[in-house]
């Protein structure tokens, strides 16, 4: 896309990554630029420092703060904060596992956040997989068991900050409200700054977080990084959402930001020095306190020294740089070259490095021969339920409920009307009583259909013929469910196959649609055309999977788009 005079959004502007983005993004002089950061502070000097130095280049600069990955409201809170107050902590797990509802799309910093910019395109230069992997789900797990088994009071609060803490429904979280954002918003290009987790290395990494190597935690972060990348994959194979889905995937050391003598600060904070004499050394024994308060005497200092800034990955000394940077260790690259990567990207450019088009090419999708061996199993199974006098219609084995309904209430029609023609040439009405009339005589289709969790909602709308089990409302719902008629339709909709004549005419205006579609392509003979009349070989049938197949592509837009 061309990024003049347009609006971008760069997530973690302040970050080294992101600075460098930014720079390479005023090449294209966009209109405005939005830079996000965790603390105000940051979000606020990057819009200064850039509105110094692109004075008078046209680009309105604006800042953007707070924790994208929560509600709005604690976007300035910390994890620990949330996760002390037992209401905050509560509504964190609710918004990490329960359903993606409006008011929690909302309520979100990140949803808000692109409402609020309205960009045209956006790059995400935050370090997710870190974000959501460091919160170190393995040393919480410990705690929790060890309070359980010691019934310890502080149990239950234990339980649900391990609930918060999952890392996979925290990403799919995240993905789902980027997702609704974007098609919200109408935003043109996503494009995400993205990570190995190991720099490159592989499970013989030498830097790590304890004494296993590679830690899990770095584990973690890869799996994660890992994730983050397919359900990138998928989100770019998803029709009807116009966004341009990109990634590109640095695997080296990025660095660096500057060179300089000065405090060096963890955490924000410079490193206290403390100091203990010789003749004060302690004498092994036993045991050995991990942390002794008693220990060390405050020198009134902090550590000072010549160090590099790697942005993101901290402050290194030169023998922590020098080693990590060595040939054959995590190498380097600089934020310079994935800017120039991101922005070609970004303007059509087919640098080579996009994660989504890498798996695009490398993945093994649908091929000829499975399709030609397809039309041989059809047919077999065809004979089969001849021979056997079946029919094959579901098991609810594939899912959603849905489906299961959708083939069933198509077998009916084809019971009741036996093509095209047949079905609608009936009143709704009397499609509906003819459908009824095959339920209540066909025992073994009866049995069948209520046996796989699939209810039947009688043509009255008032009785319903079930088994013992049944898969819409799902059991989340709890085993009572108060029904409502707006409850009883979205049921129905959802996993109840529906002899109601409205349904019935929804079904007779899908066959109607079907066959204006092929009508208005007829005399095409060229390969352009998917479903021809001989595709529903010329409406003299009712085949129970492709009118399925086309309520699924057509009416709910899952169709793929990637082949």
């Amino acid at each position: 896309m061309d990024l003049q005079n347009k609006r971008v959004l760069v997530l973690g502007g302040f970050g080294l990554v992101g600075q460098a983005v930014i720079k390479r993004l005023m090449l294209e002089k966009p209109a405005h630029v939005v830079i996000t950061s965790l603390r105000r502070e940051e979000a606020e000097s990057a819009v200064k420092l850039f509105e110094g130095w692109y004075a008078g280049s046209g680009t309105e600069f604006e800042p953007f703060w707070g924790n994208l990955f929560v509600r709005e409201a604690w976007k300035e809170m910390t994890r620990e904060e949330i996760l002390t107050n037992p209401e905050t902590r509560e509504k964190l797990v609710e918004d990490t596992l329960g359903d993606l509802t409006d008011e929690v799309l909302h309520a979100n910093t990140l949803y808000n956040a692109i409402e609020w910019a309205r960009p045209d395109a956006i790059i995400d230069s935050i370090n997710t997989s870190t974000t959501i992997a460091y919160q170190d789900l393995f040393t919480l797990g410990q705690r929790v068991r060890s309070a359980i088994h010691a019934k310890s009071e502080d149990s239950e609060e234990l339980v649900e900050r391990l609930l918060a803490s999952q890392y996979i429904p925290q990403l799919i979280r995240h993905v789902q409200i980027l997702h609704r954002a974007l098609i919200d918003f109408k935003v043109n290009a996503y494009l995400k700054i993205g990570t190995s987790g190991t720099g490159g290395m592989g499970l013989n990494i030498p830097f790590t977080h304890s004494e296993e190597r590679p830690s899990r935690m770095l584990l973690s972060k890869s799996s994660i990084a890992g994730a983050h990348s397919l359900l990138l994959f998928l989100m770019a194979r998803t029709p009807r959402a116009a966004t341009i889905v990109k990634e590109i995937k640095p695997t080296a050391t990025i660095a660096w930001k500057e060179i300089a003598y000065g405090p060096v600060k963890k955490g924000a904070k410079p490193i206290e020095l403390f100091d203990v004499k010789i003749e004060e050394a302690e004498t092994l024994g036993h045991t050995l306190e991990l942390v002794d308060e008693s220990r060390g005497t405050a020198t009134g200092h902090v550590l000072e020294a010549v160090y590099v800034d790697t942005g993101e990955n901290g402050i290194f000394s030169k023998g922590e740089f020098e080693t990590i940077s060595a040939l054959g260790q995590m190498e380097m690259i600089t934020p310079e070259e994935i800017a120039e990567d991101v922005v070609r990207e970004l303007t059509g450019a087919a640098t080579g490095k996009d994660i989504v088009a890498a798996l695009d090419a490398a993945t093994m999708g649908p091929t000829y021969r499975a399709g030609y061996l397809r039309e041989s199993a059809l047919r077999m199974l065809t004979a089969l339920e001849v021979e056997t006098g079946t029919s094959s219609v579901a098991f609810e084995m594939l899912g959603p409920p849905r489906l299961a309904k959708l083939l069933f209430e198509a077998h009916l029609l084809k019971l009741a009307g036996k093509d095209f023609a047949g079905v609608l040439s009936l009143t709704p009405e009397a499609l509906s009583k003819k459908a009824e009339t095959i339920v209540s005589e066909t025992a073994r289709l009866r049995s069948e259909i209520i046996s796989i969790g699939i209810p039947i909602l009688l043509a009255d709308g008032t009785r319903l013929v079930r088994g013992k089990h049944i898969k819409i409302p799902p059991a989340k719902h709890g085993n009572t469910v108060e029904m409502t008629d707006a409850r009883r339709d979205s049921f129905a909709r959802e996993g109840w196959v529906d002899l109601r004549a409205a349904n019935m005419a929804l079904w007779q205006s899908r066959l109607a649609r079907i066959r204006d579609e092929a009508d208005a392509v007829k005399g095409t003979t060229g390969s352009s055309v998917d479903r021809s009349a001989a595709y529903w070989d010329n409406f003299t049938s009712l085949a129970e999977g492709r009118l399925a197949a086309w309520i699924f592509s057509v009416e709910e837009g899952g169709e793929r788009i990637k082949r």
